[in-house]
């Protein structure tokens, strides 16, 4: 079912726009308890019983890892986690598990992000929030949720808009039953690390000091990072739009195939596209690179026009049952456009907010 079809049928929230241009995620937070309190929830939800536990030593060692890593948004981690009092603040600004479909793109000469965040967790779509921020650099705006202080989407106006995507997994195996043990040595090794960015936070800190696309690229090129990851990245003058394939210490950037689902491009010996926890122990390694490339290349094959608005670009495989928020940004005239998704009974989510746009340019008196 289309957005359109259901803001016909039934009244649906918008996307709370909050200011915390004085405050940033702290404010956010102190003002929302609840709603982070429901992002808790949901993520920790596909957690095992028996596992959930666990959380408090898990906050512990995520607190410990952050710690030693190279984030200026530690303490602001800490003020919040004591604020909001329950377990898991520290854990979910760790976590980075989730599956996206990206693309940078120019129609008439202007840049345009498009994206979809698909994680696992039901509710995510119907608390999200755009958080009005700001940093020496000016102003921004993230989608985002109380209690988390990274970005992984955001839009700068006349400056850039960037996004991040999960990169794949290293395997050290090969056998797919063998995949959780491979996932935890991953988890292992990050966490015994230390000193090196979380790429969330990177991004945020772009958001925050960069003046423009060209700065934005090389902090997002060159700073060391905890994990790898996948950078979308768009400007405002012609050609500024990259995708940004990270390892811990090294970058490949791509200026012609500019959109990105959950794996390198081309595939690299070792590296596995991220696939869904429902086939997690069923699919191949070629089946987990062809989920990846069927997203991207559906995405990228689209022809029609983000100038006029909606979201026609959001279907299948794009739109999949983790698929939980899609969102177009133009930095050059400053447009943002949301919409929140969640499973409703179907084989596919339905939408569960309005799709929200906002303008941050002045308006010509």
């Amino acid at each position: 079912m289309k957005a359109d079809d259901i803001a016909m049928t039934a009244p649906l929230p918008a996307i709370p726009m909050v200011d915390v241009r004085d405050g940033g995620p702290l404010r956010h937070a102190l003002e929302n308890p609840a709603k982070a309190r429901a992002l808790r929830d949901a993520c920790l939800g596909i957690f095992p019983r028996t596992v959930r536990p666990l959380v408090p030593s898990l906050d512990r060692i995520s607190q410990r890892w952050l710690i030693r890593s190279r984030s200026p948004y530690v303490h602001e981690i800490a003020h919040i986690a004591e604020a909001l009092d329950f377990s898991g603040v520290w854990l979910l600004n760790a976590s980075m598990q989730w599956g996206c479909t990206s693309l940078a793109c120019e129609q008439e000469g202007e840049a345009w992000l498009v994206r979809t965040l698909d994680w696992p967790f039901e509710g995510l779509g119907r608390h999200t929030e755009l958080a009005h921020m700001n940093g020496e650099a000016g102003d921004f705006v993230s989608v985002t949720w109380p209690g988390y202080v990274g970005v992984l989407t955001a839009m700068a106006p006349q400056r850039f808009a960037g996004c991040i995507n999960q990169a794949p997994m290293w395997r050290w195996t090969r056998h797919r039953w063998l995949r959780p043990c491979d996932f935890a040595a991953n988890a292992v090794t990050v966490w015994a690390g230390g000193g090196r960015m979380p790429p969330d936070q990177l991004l945020r800190q772009a958001f925050e000091v960069c003046d423009d696309y060209r700065e934005a690229r090389r902090m997002l090129e060159t700073t060391p990072l905890s994990r790898s990851v996948i950078y979308t990245l768009v400007g405002c003058a012609p050609r500024e739009r990259c995708v940004i394939e990270r390892t811990e210490t090294d970058f490949v950037t791509r200026d012609d195939v500019t959109s990105a689902a959950n794996d390198w491009v081309p595939c690299r010996p070792g590296w596995e596209g991220r696939i869904g926890t429902r086939r997690f122990l069923v699919s191949s390694f070629a089946e987990a690179a062809r989920v990846s490339r069927a997203r991207r290349e559906s995405l990228a094959a689209w022809d029609g026009s983000l100038a006029a608005g909606g979201f026609d670009w959001l279907r299948e495989p794009v739109l999949n049952p983790y698929t939980r928020l899609a969102v177009a940004m133009n930095p050059a005239r400053g447009i943002l456009r949301a919409i929140g998704y969640d499973m409703n009974g179907g084989q596919l989510p339905e939408p569960v907010t309005q799709v929200s746009e906002i303008d941050l340019l002045p308006q010509a008196a």
